[in-house]
């Protein structure tokens, strides 16, 4: 199956972090990476869609993060 994720979270170390945990478990970049001020809090927000070929059949209860 082929897998999809969308990481997001504010513009600081954490994202970055984030992304490369995925990367260290196989995760692949997909696309560029996105980036948008939420004018609600004052800060920016990043975002990175990732993709991933996996054993097994995808359903909507599928664990994302534990792929």
């Amino acid at each position: 199956m082929k897998l999809y994720r969308f990481l997001s979270d504010d513009d600081t170390s954490a994202f970055c972090h984030k992304v490369t945990a995925a990367l260290n478990k196989g995760w692949v970049l997909h696309g560029a990476p996105t980036y948008a001020f939420d004018a609600a809090r004052g800060v920016m927000r990043c975002g990175q869609a990732v993709v991933k070929e996996s054993l097994g059949e995808y359903t909507p209860e599928t664990k994302l993060g534990d792929h």
